[in-house]
């Protein structure tokens, strides 16, 4: 699994370690996906809000959960890669 489609549930600005995260689920992996919205990880120019479909990748399960070190908005050119 290179890539994971998720879909944002929460936007937490002031994270315990003080940067904002997101919380997202997918229908490929059971229980949430966190990951952080600084510039390192979220690669994108605009935060993403509750509902945003977003690609997550290097995933790695720590002892509070999935977390994705790297992530962007999902794009019509995925859902292509996903059909082929």
């Amino acid at each position: 699994m290179n890539e994971l489609k998720a879909i944002i549930q929460k936007i937490v600005p002031d994270g315990k370690h003080g940067s904002p995260f997101a919380v997202a689920t997918s229908e490929e992996l059971l229980g949430s996906i966190t990951f952080s919205l600084d510039p390192d990880v979220w690669k994108e120019k605009t935060i993403p809000q509750n509902g945003t479909f977003v690609c997550l990748s290097d995933i790695q399960l720590k002892r509070a959960g999935w977390r994705a070190l790297n992530a962007r908005f999902w794009r019509p050119s995925d859902e292509q890669a996903k059909k082929n």
